[in-house]
């Protein structure tokens, strides 16, 4: 990732639109932004997951995710499980590691890829 061609600005998360994602159980709901020049796009979000929420797809895009609010449970494809709480993030690769999230509570993310 090249942060490049990205004027100072801030962003008021409330007033971006919700956009709903059904996963096999419950939604995601995300306020997203992008920045950045076409061909190097970042994409920044809000994200909450309903309680109760899974996944409906192994994951293979890198992110960058920290855990806000509520809690969330992220299933590598070799089986190791990560719980993030308020104030734990985690970190991937795109292709590097695919994973699946569930959050039995509910959860309230802030993710960049």
């Amino acid at each position: 990732m090249r942060m490049s061609d990205i004027p100072f600005g801030t962003t008021d998360w409330s007033a971006i639109p919700e956009t709903r994602h059904a996963g096999d159980a419950g939604e995601a709901l995300w306020r997203t932004q992008v920045f950045g020049p076409e061909d190097n796009r970042i994409r920044v979000r809000m994200v909450e997951y309903t309680p109760g929420y899974v996944s409906d797809h192994w994951c293979e895009k890198g992110h960058i995710l920290l855990c806000l609010e509520g809690e969330m449970e992220t299933t590598l494809a070799d089986g190791r499980v990560f719980l993030l709480r308020p104030g734990v993030s985690y970190q991937v690769a795109d292709g590097a590691e695919p994973h699946r999230s569930v959050s039995p509570k509910g959860a309230k993310l802030f993710i960049v890829d």
